[in-house]
């Protein structure tokens, strides 16, 4: 098998949830890679140095180095990473795990061109960017969508005798977390015995404080749980009814295909990959951006058309029975094997 240095961030920090690193990397060695990581460190910048040192000190022991690549200011850890593989002639693979991608195309041409073109391979979670991708010419690029181990999501068929909300996520301002605690306030204003339980780190951007404040502002109850291991979180879905994603930029969001295979329908933005992930009114319901009204609406009619509702749920789960593990694997096998 591949020998794989693997650069991400892989931090055990109260303040992000798990990056792909640490579900794939794992995932791999179970199947006979051996995987080597970069970094584990905080610190912005020793994170930066770990990843450059080790591609250095690794060099003799590694097939392929795979990077995982984001918008926003981790674009540039990848960016000089992918310099040294090309200086210490590493072929590389890029994982494309920015929403907002698209924009650093737009807006970085050059920049993009220099890491992009020399990969090896190009890995998409989402036809979204798989296509954003090919629209600047970049044609080599492989999807292969965020994977789950289907055994470890029970579906659960939901009834609505109360709203339960449950959101999932970072507490960042591109994820809009506000606008859950709006929903939450339209719906009880409304008459709707409704609750609301919001599950993610403080990023430390100002997005938590905010949200408490404004669900105290609004005289509504949040139940806040902070960062829990994914285990928890996936137990405590089972108490909660509907999925709310309220984020203004997103890709291929894994707590969403998560929610999705648990059984719990879907309310979302309809943002970047979501229209490629939810068929709406089939698997789910997309909506514009920060707009309660419409968020209300899609969560009243879920309540009061039960049997579609289920039968939206029902559908999700078959969909993202094809996300499952032991048929995503055999594309990275051939995409890192190469």
């Amino acid at each position: 098998m591949t020998n794989v240095l693997y650069i991400g961030n892989k931090l055990n920090s109260k303040r992000s949830n798990l990056a792909s690193i640490s579900v794939l990397g794992p995932l791999l060695e179970q199947e006979g890679f051996k995987l080597f990581y970069a970094s584990t460190y905080n610190n912005k910048v020793r994170r930066m140095l770990d990843m450059l040192w080790s591609c250095i000190q690794y060099r003799k022991h590694i097939d392929v180095v795979l990077i995982d690549t984001y918008s926003t200011q981790n674009f540039y850890y990848a960016f000089l990473v992918s310099l040294l593989c090309r200086s210490l002639k590493h072929k590389y693979v890029l994982s494309l795990n920015g929403g907002n991608l698209p924009s650093r195309l737009n807006y970085n041409p050059r920049l993009c061109s220099i890491l992009f073109k020399p990969a090896s391979h190009l890995v998409s979670p989402s036809v979204y960017l798989k296509e954003a991708f090919a629209s600047y010419g970049y044609n080599h690029v492989t999807y292969i969508p965020n994977s789950l181990q289907l055994e470890h999501y029970p579906y659960q068929e939901k009834s609505f005798d109360t709203i339960r909300l449950l959101w999932v996520r970072s507490f960042s301002e591109i994820y809009n977390p506000s606008l859950a605690v709006h929903v939450l306030k339209r719906l009880q204003d409304a008459g709707y015995d409704s609750e609301l339980c919001m599950v993610g780190p403080d990023t430390g951007d100002g997005s938590f404080q905010a949200t408490k404040m404004l669900a105290e502002d609004s005289n509504v109850t949040v139940r806040f749980t902070g960062k829990l291991p994914k285990a928890e979180w996936l137990a405590l879905a089972a108490d909660y009814n509907v999925f709310i994603n309220t984020t203004n930029f997103d890709n291929m969001p894994v707590s969403v295909i998560e929610a999705m295979a648990l059984g719990l329908p879907i309310v979302s933005t309809n943002v970047g990959g979501m229209p490629y992930l939810i068929q709406n009114g089939k698997t789910g319901f997309l909506l514009p951006t920060d707009d309660a009204v419409a968020f209300e609406r899609a969560i009243i009619k879920m309540v009061l058309d039960v049997d579609r509702t289920q039968e939206m749920a029902a559908r999700a789960r078959a969909m993202v029975e094809g996300f499952d593990w032991e048929l995503v694997k055999r594309k990275w096998f051939a995409v890192l094997d190469m």
